[in-house]
């Protein structure tokens, strides 16, 4: 088919032929049909160019996650030895105050001793005797005896399935040793000592933490209250509500309790305590009464 002259402008028309116009309506798919055979059979289909596609992708992102891990391992050993070096410092700081606090507490009852010697020398036998006794109740002399050995501890923490947590109900509080300790003092002990800290009329037994301190002293499981006192002390402390109350301890959580005599036991004197004064108060004025005289102002 050909498409006629215009007359108005005397230009050539484009011709199609009809071969032309039949195979492009007879095959219009075929060529995109056999390209994309060739690509599959090449290996070159689309779901292959998306698996290399993924495969680069996952390629460079494990090597940023390597090239990271890289980086801050090569951190942290560079930084240990800081941090050792640190750990160490503190170490030595806390053994040598230590060492310093134990030196200074040997020259305290040195000096202790020679106050004593030197008082014995200026007072009577009677006025001696009853300081000594005086210091024994108040904890600044050393006392030996016989008395009684309560001990208790931590019992097993099992970790709760829940929320990976462990669980505290089995563990030793400071309200637990204050109600041995008071219990003892009911029973008549004249002296008690907790893990070997003596306790005196202003000690104190509190929870820092997880950790028990005693006149601001930690101790840790099992804890040992060594208490000086009557032939009767051990049997009115078991048979009191004291060892019933660690007994059922016992049985529900299996924290340890024993409870036992012991002989010829020496309780050291506790840390000398800080001396405090006080002094009459004097009363403050009396507030002024508010005037009633009325004004003299005018308007």
């Amino acid at each position: 088919m050909t498409s006629p002259d215009d007359g108005t402008d005397g230009g050539q028309r484009r011709t199609f032929t009809p071969d032309f116009l039949t195979e492009l309506f007879r095959n219009p798919l075929d060529p995109g049909y056999a390209e994309a055979a060739a690509r599959k059979a090449r290996g070159e289909g689309p779901a292959g160019a998306r698996r290399r596609m993924l495969s680069g992708v996952s390629a460079l992102t494990l090597a940023g996650v390597g090239f990271l891990l890289v980086v801050a391992y090569q951190q942290t050993v560079a930084d240990e030895p800081a941090r050792a070096r640190a750990r160490n410092t503190l170490v030595e700081q806390v053994q040598s105050r230590r060492e310093a606090t134990g030196e200074l507490q040997a020259r305290a009852e040195r000096l202790r001793a020679e106050v004593a010697s030197l008082r014995e020398q200026q007072l009577g036998g009677a006025a001696v005797a009853r300081l000594r006794d005086l210091e024994a109740e108040t904890g600044l002399a050393p006392v030996h005896g016989n008395g009684v050995r309560v001990t208790v501890g931590d019992g097993p923490t099992p970790i709760d399935p829940v929320t990976g947590e462990r669980r505290n109900e089995a563990r030793v509080r400071d309200t637990d040793l204050q109600l041995a300790t008071n219990a003892l003092w009911a029973a008549g002990a004249e002296a008690i000592a907790v893990n070997g800290q003596r306790l005196t009329a202003t000690s104190t037994i509190r929870q820092a933490g997880e950790a028990i301190l005693v006149d601001f002293r930690p101790v840790t499981t099992p804890y040992q209250v060594i208490a000086i006192g009557p032939e009767d002390l051990l049997k009115d402390f078991r048979d009191g509500a004291a060892g019933k109350f660690f007994r059922a301890l016992n049985t529900k959580y299996a924290m340890s309790y024993d409870v036992a005599p012991v002989r010829g036991v020496t309780l050291d004197a506790a840390t000398e305590p800080t001396l405090r004064q006080a002094t009459a108060a004097t009363p403050a004025p009396p507030p002024s009464a508010p005037s009633t005289t009325p004004s003299k102002g005018g308007r």
